[in-house]
C-alpha cells in the first residue's frame, strides 16, 4: 500500500482531467510548484503544465511532457505545474495481459484483479498497442477559454502498431469534486516520442502492474482567488464527457 498525492497549486482554479472540477470555467491557469518539487512525492503520475501546456507524464522518476504537437519533451526542473497526480510506484501484482483488449476491456480485468473500488489503483501497462489514441491540448493564452470549448478543438493522435507505456490511476467515487473518479490514463512510446491523454487503445500483448494506495494527500492554495472561487456548482458530467472518446 501507498500514498496517492493529489497537488493543486495556488492560483489554480480552473478545471481539467483530473483537478477540481466544480471550479468556474473561467480559469486562472498559472502554476507556481516547479516540476523539480513535484518529484519529492513520487515517482510515477500524470499531470499538465503551466497554462496546460500539453500532457505530463511521470515515470521512473522522470517527467515527460506531451505538448499539442504530439511530441515528447523533457522539461527543466523549473517548469511549473499546476496539478498532477503522483506517488511512489511499487506494484503488488502483475497481470499478464496475452490476448486482444480495448480499454473498456482492460479496465474490467483490472477491477477484477483490484476490486476494493474505494482505494486508489496506480496502473502502469506495458505492452504492443494494435491501436492508440490520443489528445494533447496546446498552452492557452488569456482570455482563457473553457475546457470543453478547448477540447472540441484538441488535436488527436491515432498510433498503430506501438509498443508503449500506459501511466494512470483509478480514483474511488467519492473523489469526485477533488479529482476524477475512475480511470485517467497517459501513454508514452517506448522511444519516447509519442504520446498523450488516452482515449482509447487496443492492447495485443503485455503487462499490468497494479499499485493499491490507502493513503491520499490534497495540496489547496492558500490565495484570496482561490478563496473567493464559487465550489458549489457540480461540472461532473461536463468534465467526464471530455475525458473519453466519444464513441
Amino acid at each position: 500500500m501507498g500514498t496517492c498525492a493529489g497537488l493543486w497549486n495556488s492560483r489554480t482554479e480552473h478545471p481539467f482531467p483530473n483537478i477540481n472540477h466544480r471550479c468556474p470555467f473561467g480559469w486562472d491557469i498559472d502554476a507556481d510548484l516547479d516540476c523539480g518539487d513535484l518529484l519529492k512525492h513520487g515517482d510515477f503520475g500524470i499531470g499538465t503544465f503551466d497554462r496546460i501546456d500539453g500532457e505530463m507524464l511521470v515515470l521512473e522518476g522522470i517527467i515527460y511532457q506531451i505538448k499539442g504537437d504530439g511530441k515528447v519533451y523533457k522539461p527543466d526542473s523549473s517548469c511549473k505545474t499546476p496539478f498532477a497526480t503522483i506517488c511512489h510506484f511499487n506494484p503488488e501484482q502483475t497481470i499478464a495481459i496475452d490476448i486482444s483488449m480495448d480499454y473498456k476491456r482492460l479496465e474490467t480485468v483490472i477491477d477484477a484483479a483490484a476490486p476494493n473500488q474505494n482505494l486508489f489503483c496506480a496502473i502502469k501497462i506495458t505492452g504492443q498497442f494494435k491501436s492508440m489514441k490520443t489528445r494533447s491540448v496546446p498552452a492557452q493564452e488569456m482570455p482563457y477559454a473553457p475546457l470543453k470549448e478547448v477540447t472540441a478543438n484538441q488535436p488527436e493522435f491515432d498510433m498503430n502498431n506501438i509498443f508503449g507505456t500506459i501511466v494512470g490511476f483509478r480514483c474511488p467515487p467519492y473523489v469526485d469534486g477533488i479529482n476524477v473518479s475512475g480511470y485517467h490514463l497517459h501513454f508514452i512510446s517506448r522511444e519516447r516520442n509519442q504520446g498523450g491523454h488516452v482515449l482509447s487503445f487496443e492492447i495485443l500483448e503485455g503487462t499490468c502492474d497494479i499499485d493499491l494506495l490507502d493513503q491520499f494527500s490534497l495540496r489547496l492554495p492558500h490565495t484570496k482567488d482561490f478563496a473567493e472561487t464559487d465550489l458549489s456548482r457540480d461540472r461532473n458530467r461536463e468534465l467526464k464527457d471530455v475525458e473519453r472518446e466519444k464513441n
